[in-house]
């Protein structure tokens, strides 16, 4: 556990960056520090491993304050990620992550090895260990930035705004990651983000911090959505904060309902005039009854006079997989040009249709629990 203990940080010219924090970041979760530019997140985190000194105030780790441990064996103990990766560019991938096990005084076979193990758990080619880093994608310097953090096995992750430097896609593949470890490691993560979606996706515990260092809650992601301490919380979650609280909500339990389906193999075949469409709609299908794309009665007249499958509007967009959240449902349904979002078993089969109205029932269920 890491407690921070009434702890301010006052820069020279009298600048305060942390104002009287206190807060216990529980052992083995993942906690966010979460704000805009300049409200002392960063600084918070650094202080854990004495890259910042406190001005006053106490921080320890299972008890101890780390203001009596020598600030390089503090640091070998602590897995540290920041922004850009921050690897060391005329040394190889290989060589990077094998850093902190060498400097903690294993043989260079071993921390290799340590090295090979972080590169593949993280989701890398072992053929990319002998690469530099200038030649991988930022999502793959990521990685290695987190590998690097993990080849010595530490306790403790400061993660120091990791994933802002990439595009949204591979940011999203990189929180997904590092959810994946987090269920496998159980290590004790601050995470450190100005992007509040991010946080709410992440966390267990969330602190919101606002001007001159000032924690303004700390709770975790559902009651931060429900209860926001102030205006101050409300303002900086936004307007979608109840668009947001249906991410934290299970999908599990929502009815299915039947979609009328048409094979893409019989498409050429169906006289449309006769066959009567379910809302004006039919999902087309493959041989593996894994959904193409929406079609309407035009679409179908179209298809009797040899036009392609593109034709039919594509259905991606709805799609839905039970085990996700009532976000992702209620998303489904509305990006649907049916108002159905189409549920998907884990091999991409049609399983049946979901509805926005459930998807409100349900938040109100939940909310009488």
């Amino acid at each position: 556990m890491i407690r921070f203990d009434n702890v301010s940080k006052v820069f020279a010219g009298g600048t305060t960056a942390v104002d009287r924090l206190s807060l216990e970041v529980p052992k083995a979760k993942l906690t966010v520090f979460v704000g805009s530019s300049g409200s002392g997140k960063t600084t918070a985190l650094r202080m854990i491993n004495r890259m910042v000194e406190p001005t006053s105030g106490a921080i320890t780790v299972d008890g101890a304050d780390v203001a009596g441990v020598n600030p390089v064996k503090l640091r070998l103990g602590m897995g540290y990620v920041i922004q850009n990766a921050g690897l060391m560019p005329h040394r190889r991938v290989i060589d990077n992550v094998a850093t902190v096990p060498v400097l903690k005084g294993q043989s260079r076979r071993s921390a290799r090895q340590a090295a090979y193990d972080a590169l593949e758990r993280v989701g890398l080619d072992p053929k990319l260990a002998n690469r530099y880093p200038t030649q991988l994608s930022g999502g793959e310097q990521q990685r290695v930035g987190v590998a690097r953090a993990l080849a010595a096995d530490p306790p403790i992750l400061l993660m120091d705004e990791p994933f802002s430097a990439v595009d949204p896609v591979v940011r999203h593949e990189l929180q997904n990651e590092i959810l994946r470890l987090q269920s496998e490691l159980h290590k004790t993560i601050v995470f450190v983000t100005h992007d509040i979606d991010e946080a709410l996706r992440l966390a267990d515990q969330v602190a919101v911090f606002g001007r001159g260092g000032v924690l303004q809650q700390y709770d975790e992601p559902a009651r931060l959505l429900s209860r926001p301490a102030n205006d101050f919380v409300a303002k900086f979650i936004g307007l979608g904060r109840g668009y947001r609280w249906l991410q934290l909500m299970d999908a599990a339990g929502l009815p299915l309902h039947d979609i009328q389906q048409i094979s893409a193999n019989a498409l050429a075949d169906i006289d449309a005039d006769a066959t009567p469409l379910t809302d004006g709609w039919a999902l087309v299908v493959d041989d593996q009854s894994a959904p193409l794309g929406w079609i309407d009665a035009d679409g179908l007249r179209r298809h009797r006079g040899g036009a392609s499958l593109s034709d039919s509007i594509g259905v991606r967009g709805s799609l839905f997989r039970p085990d996700g959240n009532l976000s992702q449902a209620l998303d489904a349904a509305l990006s649907s040009p049916t108002a159905v979002g189409v549920a998907v078993d884990g091999q991409g089969k049609v399983i049946g249709g979901v509805l926005a109205a459930d998807v409100l029932a349900a938040v109100e269920a939940q909310r009488r629990t």
